[in-house]
């Protein structure tokens, strides 16, 4: 099969699509051929060796969290998954990618939404987990007030539109460029950087209640103090989390988010749940994606689509 693969740490350049031995689904999981995957900035921290002291890679690389397909092969005791089904998910955690393939395996998945093109889909599942993750860990609930430090993003807007779900208010940094693409989805924006604590105080005279830091603009110390406390406030961008007394929330540590699969999906057939995808890239221009999602200016998620 057709893969994108790494053979070393690097930039970009260390990016080739070349043949790659063909992945088999176990116990448990389910092979799919992919159509489309999402970029994740985790793809190039891996790749730039960014986390080599707490992620272990073992070369050649496939990288790629998640992705949407069709499925082709359905390991033992899978049930409610049949060859043929259209299906949208994540790679086995412990991999670290995987999904910028030809054919890749997934570990949780839930059937693809027919509101969703493929390019949407493929990008989806990253996102719902982390979302669901982060939600549950500040433990959002109908009522309350989140603000999201980075809100056009990937996983902001599709953050956004869980806890709006949910039933919370909903309050998004974002450069002025993105305040109405962020009103189209129900957030109230805001601009980010200094003087952010006076310009909220009008849009929730209450207060704020729960944070997410999407960004890693190294604004931790500012928002901990418009949430009044640090455990209100969870980021998965800024590794200096700890000196904040933040959690740092990060796929593979404590509880995973993908009971959020089959939920979106149910949301997405409602019309209650949408990608807002910024560019698709097909395999052949993997390197350029990288880049591109490096830039930290993508408005909604980035996708790879595969032959």
């Amino acid at each position: 099969m057709l893969a994108a693969r790494y053979h070393r740490y690097g930039g970009s350049e260390v990016l080739s699509v070349e043949e790659a031995e063909e992945p088999h689904a176990g116990p448990g999981q389910v092979r799919i051929s992919v159509r489309a995957t999402g970029v994740t900035p985790a793809d190039w921290y891996l790749r730039s060796g960014m986390l080599k002291e707490m992620a272990f890679l073992r070369f050649p690389h496939i990288p790629g969290m998640d992705a949407a397909g069709v499925v082709d092969e359905v390991g033992e005791g899978v049930t409610g998954t049949a060859v043929g089904d259209a299906v949208f998910g994540l790679v086995p955690l412990a991999r670290l990618g995987g999904a910028c393939a030809q054919y890749a395996v997934l570990e949780a998945w839930a059937h693809k939404p027919r509101a969703w093109s493929f390019e949407a889909a493929g990008g989806a599942a990253g996102n719902v987990e982390t979302a669901t993750r982060v939600l549950d860990a500040l433990g959002a609930a109908e009522g309350m007030t989140l603000l999201i430090e980075g809100a056009a993003g990937g996983v902001g807007t599709m953050t956004a539109q869980l806890a709006r779900a949910r039933g919370l208010t909903v309050i998004g940094t974002a450069s002025e460029r993105n305040h109405d693409f962020l009103d189209g989805l129900g957030v109230t924006p805001v601009t980010y950087g200094p003087g952010l604590a006076a310009r909220l105080a009008p849009l929730a005279p209450q207060g704020v209640d729960v944070v997410l830091d999407a960004a890693g603009k190294g604004s931790l110390a500012d928002l901990v103090v418009i949430a009044g406390d640090p455990h209100r406030v969870v980021t998965i961008a800024d590794f200096d989390a700890a000196r904040h007394g933040v959690r740092l929330s990060r796929s593979g540590v404590g509880e995973p988010g993908w009971s959020g699969l089959p939920y979106a999906a149910s949301l997405a057939e409602e019309g209650r749940l949408t990608v807002p995808v910024h560019r698709v890239f097909p395999l052949g221009d993997i390197a350029a994606a990288h880049e591109e999602s490096a830039t930290g200016h993508a408005r909604g998620k980035i996708v790879v689509t595969v032959p």
